[in-house]
């Protein structure tokens, strides 16, 4: 990861990419409790692998992807009834090695046993012999301590290699800690400039925590891009609209993003946010544009 200056290291708030500065963004890490490190950068594979007649194209954006450094993928279950886990398994035939593979279970499936099986299942359509980091996409009925036990005797059978969670607000990650869950790897939550309302209290009782945030939904599915606030910054760094929603999460400590992409133009847009430095007034127009919370508010979703 590239460092801050020296009065600026603990701060999250301070940019740390600075465009045309030379990185390998296979480096560029965040490290998680266990001391294992996740790429900053990866890829969201929501809706992928529903269109036949996409498949090409998306199998190409996320071997780009790879080639750029962007080596965590994220999939999930739910994504297609599996149909995302196995365009993931067929875009990373040879090249297990350099993916850090993301993957869910369902809170319906989170019992015990069933998070077991539906484990295995993804693993069976992904075509590989582990996932480096398994989560529950959401909190359901199945009490959290069963969901633990499962976790944890997945990684001992070395099926996965750690786990998190996924839309766990405060209350649930407070209620997850109780439970036994001081393992969590991770939380994956909806965050980007219109969705700030973690800042105010998840945000720093995670980062307390020393435990990472995996934004999905990070350009707002694309609603960000027509932003004129947005649009003016980019075009100040001759950038686009979604690298500058990008570079602002990527500027904050133990941040990380998973932008979907479905052409490898488009991935190579994103990889690309990494060399993106946003300015004070850059910061300053985007709260104005997009204040931050002024209290708490309920972990929003898709």
């Amino acid at each position: 990861m590239l460092a801050v200056a020296a009065g600026n290291a603990g701060n999250p708030l301070v940019p740390r990419l600075r465009k045309g500065r030379a990185m390998t963004l296979a480096t560029t890490a965040i490290e998680l409790p266990s001391g294992q490190t996740m790429p900053v950068l990866g890829q969201g594979t929501w809706y992928l692998g529903e269109r036949p007649e996409r498949r090409r194209d998306e199998i190409a954006a996320l071997r780009t992807g790879l080639d750029l450094g962007m080596t965590m993928i994220d999939t999930a279950e739910m994504y297609g009834d599996g149909a995302s886990e196995e365009l993931v398994g067929e875009a990373i035939v040879g090249r297990r090695a350099d993916v850090f593979l993301v993957d869910k279970v369902l809170p319906s499936n989170a019992s015990r046993r069933g998070t077991v099986q539906a484990c295995r299942r993804s693993l069976q359509r992904l075509g590989v012999d582990h996932i480096d980091l398994y989560l529950l996409h959401w909190r359901g009925t199945n009490p959290l301590a069963e969901t633990i036990e499962a976790f944890a005797e997945l990684v001992d059978a070395g099926d996965i290699g750690q786990w998190g969670v996924s839309n766990f607000g405060l209350s649930d990650m407070t209620e997850l800690l109780a439970a036994g869950g001081h393992a969590c790897a991770t939380n994956q939550i909806l965050y980007n400039l219109t969705r700030r309302g973690p800042e105010y209290d998840l945000l720093p009782w995670l980062r307390e925590h020393r435990i990472p945030v995996m934004a999905y939904s990070p350009i707002e599915q694309g609603r960000l891009l027509g932003h004129p606030q947005v649009a003016e910054v980019a075009a100040r760094h001759e950038a686009t609209p979604a690298q500058v929603a990008l570079a602002w999460l990527l500027r904050q400590e133990r941040v990380a993003a998973i932008p979907r992409s479905s052409k490898p133009d488009h991935t190579r847009e994103n990889a690309e946010a990494h060399d993106l430095y946003l300015a004070e007034e850059d910061m300053a127009a985007l709260d104005t544009a997009f204040p931050p919370p002024a209290g708490p508010q309920p972990l929003e979703m898709l």
